[in-house]
């Protein structure tokens, strides 16, 4: 009907609807980012008018408590003319010291919390650039960016002791690294407050969205406790294998098989991972679409040497990687994949039963 309801749609009208929506859309979002660019454009020029007239002219601290209580009077109905924006204004300008360098780069299509948060964690041009970079291709809210860079992702990137080299052809190796980390932060788990198993299974899926973006991006969930069979026809036997956890890399298109180790590294843990991904790559990969499956495995603790040994005795491309969140007197009851599977799976369907939370649970 149309929106007055008294006649039927002419032809073509549900079509032009949706296109219109689209464009409503697109063109309300390139106005929001215009008006963001706008802003930054406004902070950094006058940040640098601070800057260049402290440098040239002498001009004191006290004078950006004179401009910020002037504008504050000035534009009664506008925010951000405090005394410390101000002053995050002037260090914008000195990290950044043309403003082409500032709004043409990728910190200039950030809003401006994200641009105080790069200026207060960060100390180089350098690591505040690579982080803005990472924020802008990434969606990543304030509060993520802020989350990435106390656990330091630009260091952990790659830092996993891996076999990649020896185990896949180059680049296919260079790719592969780029998807592990050493450590892995699961911050949110140090928020239990009793160390009991079933604090850490609510801590884990309460902030579940959380513990997948710490597994990096392009990351696509697949499953818990994923069963592998492997039958025997000399014996009509069948062995059966379960992978904690199984992703596929959407830019890489690859399979990533995850086990999860409470306690130190032992080199047992590679030869089990190992043969979980060759039969991940016989049974579920397709050699002519999918880049070779890789393994990572996360424990509390790892030996370098011993590490270094148990990656040389295998030909599966595994990474090893330390976890970090529990306190240590937590980690021991780390539930199992299997138990967070099933308490997952409840919760799920406790959500698609009641929808709209009404129930007293």
């Amino acid at each position: 009907m149309t929106s007055s309801g008294s006649e039927l749609e002419p032809a073509g009208y549900a079509e032009l609807l949706a296109e219109l929506k689209v464009r409503v859309r697109e063109t309300r979002f390139r106005a929001a980012r215009a008006a963001n660019t706008e802003v930054l454009r406004l902070y950094w020029s006058v940040g640098y008018d601070i800057l260049e007239r402290q440098r040239t002219a002498g001009w004191g601290s006290k004078v950006v408590t004179s401009l910020a209580g002037d504008l504050q009077r000035e534009f009664l109905d506008q925010r951000g003319w405090s005394r410390s924006n101000l002053l995050y204004m002037r260090r914008a300008a000195e990290t950044w010291p043309t403003e082409e360098e500032f709004v043409q780069q990728p910190v200039g299509r950030l809003p401006w919390g994200h641009v105080t948060v790069l200026l207060d964690r960060l100390k180089t041009r350098e690591e505040r650039d690579w982080y803005a970079e990472r924020a802008v291709e990434d969606g990543w809210s304030r509060a993520v960016l802020e989350h990435q860079i106390k656990a330091d992702l630009r260091g952990a990137i790659g830092a996993a002791p891996t076999n990649f080299t020896d185990a896949l052809e180059a680049p296919d190796s260079e790719l592969a690294q780029q998807l592990v980390k050493d450590p892995y932060v699961f911050e949110h788990l140090a928020m239990v407050e009793r160390v009991a198993e079933r604090d850490v299974e609510q801590a884990l899926i309460d902030r579940l969205q959380d513990t997948m973006l710490e597994l990096g991006r392009g990351m696509a969930f697949v499953g818990r406790q994923v069963r592998l069979s492997v039958p025997d026809d000399a014996s009509d036997r069948v062995d059966e294998f379960y992978v904690d956890l199984l992703f596929f890399h959407v830019e890489q298109l690859r399979y990533v098989v995850v086990e999860l180790k409470i306690g130190p590294f032992e080199p047992a843990h590679v030869g089990q991972l190992g043969t979980y991904i060759a039969i991940v790559d016989d049974q579920i990969r397709r050699p002519e679409i999918h880049a070779p499956t890789i393994g990572i495995l996360l424990c509390t603790g790892k030996s370098g040497p011993t590490v270094r040994y148990a990656l040389a005795s295998t030909s599966a491309p595994v990474a090893v990687a330390d976890y970090q969140g529990l306190p240590a007197d937590a980690r021991g009851v780390l539930p199992s994949a299997a138990e967070l599977e099933a308490v997952i799976e409840d919760e799920l369907d406790h959500r698609r039963d009641d929808p709209a939370g009404l129930s007293d649970r």
